[in-house]
Formats: structure tokens, C-alpha cells, sequence
């Protein structure tokens, strides 16, 4: 997804938000009914690695609910899709640039390649770090095309320059008195199989796997299809029993504002499933943006609200959470992932 980042999405947002108390202005007020337990809020700037930051969020949330505290380092999984994305670029002939972007299913492909770490194993390269680390890359693939390298010096020059811009991967790292590799530590916070996409759309069967076809699903992760009253029942009752679980979808919309702190729609905006797919199918639902979903609110008048967790930093009324209205989901929802024992 092109994950917009908060700098280029919010600024009318950030003016907004100057003027708002630290609750809010009136009517945005929220009873909370479940919020489970995460990480900080962390700010991934002008990056595209808003999949990362939330799907990392959604593992930690998964493991600390259930009293097993984690903390995931972003940057080594940046690091590696930065990996990924060199080698694609340069077997293809340097025709392809090397990106951030990618969807939550990008970030357990990744890990399940690579492993991660701890972020106090690796935490000084951060998301910007990490846009440098792609554009040269980018620049290195197509000079290393040129030159027919061959792949194996090619990515030991792309090693060095990740060293240099992002610092040294760690060997093994440690943990509550045990030694892993970064393999072994992340079949330890993620087996494989552990998380499943669903979505919602009407030009496949539901009830099947389909590679999405959205354009950052470049590995063609399969994407599990149901109707969209399948997939909301299944998201509140994984969200309502502490289990770890990343949204990603639309927030282009008018009415979702950063700012505010706040997603809904317009009043008596039609939610079913052909309204969806009517959407999807006319690039008004669009792929953009990745958060965690911690928790459950409601407003005033009862209507329900999921808390979700951003990655633009802190600076709105909720120490940047946004409220995001049951409505909004059920039309701006591109695909939400979650443990595999709720989601079928």
C-alpha cells in the first residue's frame, strides 16, 4: 500500500488538531469497552512502512495480552524488505524500483524469511533510515545490472551500505535468558501459519484464498474471502478477546481526520457488501494505510467505534489513536489480519 505518511496526508489535519483540547471538542467524547494492551505509539514520518509498524504492533499486542511482553524492531524488517526489493529489482534487469510499500501479509512473508529482532536489538535504524536504504538500493541494483555483477557481489555491496545507512544486524540476540538467531526468534513470536488475511469482495468465491489484487501484494499473498457481516463479526470478537489484529484499508475519506482523532462517514452512507464492492472496483476504496486495532468505544449515541493504533506519531487528542466508526470499516476496509484460531 502506499501507506500515506503522516506528514503528506495530515497537514489540514496538524492545523486542526492545534485548536482541539486534549479530549477533543464536543460530541467526541468516547466510553471505552475494550482496550487492549501495545506498545508505544511510534512515528513512521514521510516512510511507506506503515504495514510494518502495524502488523509489528498486532504480534506485540497478541503477545502481551496474553502476559508474554515483546517489543519488535521495525527497522530490521525494513531492513529486509529492503533486501527483497534489490534482489527483485536486480534479476529483473533493474526495471523495478525498490519500495517500502507492501501490505500486512508482506510483513509475516518477511519475517518468515528473514527472522526478526527485538527493537532494542536493533533499534537505531529507523523508518527514515530505512527510505535512504531503499532509494539507494534502487540506484545500486540498476549500476549492478549494468555492470553484470553477478547477485552474490551485488547484495554483498547492498550489505554494506545497509550497514553503513541502518548499522549491523545482530547474529543472535537475547532474550528472557535464552540466545536466538533472528529465524529462531521470530518462529518464537509468529509460527508460521499464526495470522490470516481476510477481505471482503465479490469478484472471487467466498469461503477461498485469492491473491489480492492490490498493487503492493507484489508477493501474491493469499487473502481469505467472506462476506463483509463474516468479516466484522470475526474482527469484534478477535479485538473483544485481546488477540492481536491489523487493519488496512481507505483513510482518504473526508471524514477521516488525524487531526481529529476520528473516521466515520456521512450520515446514512450505504455499508453493503455491493456498495464495497462498488468502491473497490471504482478506485474510490483504495489500499493506503495499515493500523492496529486495540480496542472498542462508543460515542454518545451508541454507534460503535474501533480504536486504532497509527503510526503518525502522538500529536492528536488521543495520543495518536484514532476512533474509527463501525461504518467506516465496513466500507473502507481493504483486508484485516489476525490470528488464524478467530479468523475462521
Amino acid at each position: 500500500m502506499r501507506c500515506l505518511p503522516f506528514a503528506a496526508a495530515a497537514v489540514a489535519a496538524l492545523l486542526l488538531a492545534a485548536a482541539c483540547s486534549r479530549r477533543g471538542p464536543a460530541g467526541e467524547r468516547f466510553s471505552v469497552e475494550v482496550m487492549n494492551a501495545s506498545t508505544p505509539v511510534k512515528d513512521q514520518g514521510r516512510s511507506d512502512g506503515c504495514w510494518a509498524y502495524a502488523m509489528l504492533s498486532a504480534i506485540e499486542t497478541e503477545h502481551i495480552m496474553r502476559g508474554d511482553s515483546v517489543s519488535l524492531s521495525v527497522a530490521y524488517a525494513l531492513r529486509s524488505a529492503v533486501a527483497d526489493g534489490f534482489r527483485r529489482s536486480y534479476l529483473g534487469g533493474g526495471a523495478d524500483t525498490v519500495a517500502l510499500r507492501g501490505t500486512a501479509m508482506t510483513l509475516i512473508s518477511t519475517i518468515a524469511a528473514h527472522g526478526i529482532v527485538p527493537y532494542d536489538a536493533y533499534g537505531r535504524g529507523d523508518a527514515q533510515a530505512a527510505a535512504v536504504a531503499a532509494r539507494l538500493a534502487g540506484r545500486m541494483a540498476a549500476s549492478a545490472v549494468r555492470r553484470r555483477t553477478g547477485l552474490a557481489a551485488a547484495e554483498r555491496q547492498l550489505g554494506a551500505m545497509l550497514d553503513e545507512t541502518m548499522g549491523p544486524v545482530p547474529a543472535r540476540v537475547f532474550m528472557l535468558g535464552a540466545e536466538y538467531t533472528p529465524q529462531e526468534f521470530a518462529r518464537s513470536v509468529c509460527a508460521p501459519g499464526e495470522y490470516v488475511a481476510l477481505t471482503s469482495f465479490t469478484h472471487h468465491p467466498f469461503y477461498a484464498d485469492f491473491a489480492l489484487e492490490v498493487a503492493d501484494n507484489s508477493g501474491r499473498e493469499p487473502f481469505f474471502n467472506v462476506p463483509i457481516d463474516t468479516l466484522m463479526t470475526r474482527l469484534e470478537r478477535a479485538v473483544r478477546a485481546g488477540r492481536g489484529v491489523c487493519w488496512e484499508g481507505d483513510v482518504t475519506e473526508p471524514g477521516f481526520s488525524f487531526g481529529r482523532g476520528v473516521a466515520r462517514l456521512p450520515e446514512g452512507e450505504a455499508t453493503g457488501q455491493a456498495d464495497r464492492q462498488a468502491a473497490f472496483e471504482r478506485f474510490l476504496t483504495t489500499d493506503d494505510h495499515c493500523m492496529a486495532v486495540v480496542g472498542l468505544a462508543r460515542d454518545a449515541r451508541g454507534e460503535l467505534f474501533y480504536i486504532m493504533k497509527n503510526s503518525w506519531g502522538t500529536g492528536n487528542p488521543y495520543g495518536g489513536m484514532v476512533y474509527m466508526a463501525e461504518s467506516y470499516l465496513r466500507l473502507k476496509t481493504v483486508a484485516v489480519v489476525m490470528p488464524a484460531d478467530v479468523a475462521r
